[in-house]
């Protein structure tokens, strides 16, 4: 599966692992939905999808956190649909 795929799936398959959930839920407008299984990634991966949902947000205080713990550079609003699919394409790669 692509990203652009993933982003236009109609509904969500049970069979994508929580990162690619959470990335699903964002796309469909589901913040807290799309947090809330971010939450509970404790793996870099998570810490990546976790800074881009503060991203989304508008708290670029939290974001950063959650960057520097993914160990990946800072992305402002203007990157987040970029960003989305850099994710996107190393979760589903995987």
């Amino acid at each position: 599966m692509t990203p652009a795929e993933l982003a236009t799936l109609p509904s969500l398959p049970a069979s994508l692992s929580p990162e690619a959930q959470a990335l699903w839920h964002t796309k469909a407008g589901n913040w807290e939905s799309a947090h809330n299984i971010a939450q509970d990634i404790h793996t870099i991966m998570g810490s990546w999808i976790h800074a881009l949902l503060h991203v989304i947000e508008g708290d670029q205080w939290n974001g950063d956190y959650w960057f520097a713990k993914a160990k990946k550079p800072s992305r402002k609003p203007n990157d987040i649909d970029a960003l989305w699919n850099e994710i996107a394409a190393v979760v589903l790669a995987s």
